[in-house]
């Protein structure tokens, strides 16, 4: 149904992942993508203003999980993440209405 982007930064790769993240949308998978940085200070305030490719990789991610996995706040009951500091946000919800919306996983995406 979709495609994982993570191990690694996947925007340290945004060129060549926009390129395969616009592919699996126009072919109806859904895109979840895993980062180290955190999703308003790093990439919408920073990295989007200084690498091109930045926000075209956010337009084409349906689910971000956000934030460096941390060995002290690990919690393996978690649903998608492993840490309790990291996020999962709704990006075309966030880019649309300008404000962080954490993702509703109740139907969308399964």
């Amino acid at each position: 149904q979709g495609l994982t982007f993570s191990g690694g930064e996947p925007f340290a790769q945004a060129k060549p992942l926009a390129k395969l993240a616009k592919m699996c949308h126009e072919n109806g998978y859904n895109v979840f993508c895993y980062t180290g940085y955190t999703f308003e200070a790093d990439l919408l305030d920073r990295m989007c203003n200084e690498w091109e490719y930045t926000r075209e990789l956010l337009s084409y991610i349906d689910v971000l999980i956000d934030g460096e996995f941390m060995e002290d706040q690990k919690d393996l009951s978690l649903r998608f993440k492993g840490s309790r500091n990291q996020r999962i946000i709704d990006v075309p919800a966030s880019l649309k209405s300008g404000a962080t919306v954490l993702w509703d996983e109740k139907g969308k995406y399964f």
